[in-house]
């Protein structure tokens, strides 16, 4: 995750999601993006950085918390558009490039978070508040009806 919009001066792409989230929206096949030291499980399988999730067959339903380096995130949400069912968790920016080529074009819907998501840290420790909200993104309807119904408070919104 960038820690550009997180009010630390430690600087990672380690920053992995809260159980709570996971939780919420159900199992995952895969983590293209798994840490290399996971806290918990993300998916059935994950990948981590030193397997090029890019590079290895998908399958199944996607459970995506990219690294938010360039051109890393651009290149893992596009392969999640194109593989067509997951769900991506994301910093709110809906004016970037990502969001008004790939993102609205490809997505089926996203939850805004009424609340930051405070990430965890590879030593388990958790993170300040980012200084940027984030958003799920759901490909696929079935994934759209999980972001729609499920316990994470925020306001949904239908794409395609």
């Amino acid at each position: 995750m960038n820690t550009r919009f997180e009010k630390s001066v430690r600087s990672s792409d380690e920053w992995y999601t809260p159980k709570e989230v996971l939780k919420a929206l159900g199992r995952f096949d895969l983590d293209p993006c798994a840490p290399v030291r996971p806290l918990w499980p993300t998916a059935e399988v994950m990948y981590d950085r030193n397997m090029d999730g890019l590079s290895l067959k998908w399958e199944g339903r996607v459970w995506l918390n990219p690294p938010y380096s360039r051109p890393l995130i651009e290149q893992f949400v596009r392969k999640l558009a194109e593989h067509g069912n997951g769900i991506a968790l994301l910093f709110n920016r809906c004016d970037s490039k990502m969001f008004q080529d790939v993102i609205f074009e490809k997505a089926t819907g996203m939850k805004f978070l009424r609340h930051r998501i405070r990430f965890y840290r590879p030593d388990g420790t958790r993170g300040d508040s980012p200084g940027c909200g984030s958003i799920l993104i759901a490909f696929g309807v079935e994934n759209a009806e999980v972001l729609k119904n499920c316990s994470i408070e925020g306001k949904y919104v239908q794409l395609n």
